[in-house]
């Protein structure tokens, strides 16, 4: 049942991927000939950095609490 469940997941994400590139990029090429495309960008990257810093403190939060406890 294990194998069936990894094919059948890898043909539905391999339909998706086929599908999601035939589409036209017309939008994009919009956004880029107006120099819309940077601002989505930066968007994208402040976001990506928020939730990296955001991991990193809490990664840290949690490290110290495991220092606090006591070893057995």
């Amino acid at each position: 049942m294990n194998k069936f469940n990894k094919i059948l997941a890898l043909v539905f994400f391999s339909t998706i991927a086929l599908s999601a590139s035939a589409q036209e990029a017309e939008m994009a090429d919009t956004m880029r000939a107006n120099g819309k495309i940077y601002v989505v960008v930066a968007i994208v990257l402040v976001i990506l950095l928020g939730l990296i810093s955001y991991l990193i403190s809490i990664d840290r939060k949690v490290r110290n609490l495991e220092k606090r406890l006591p070893k057995k």
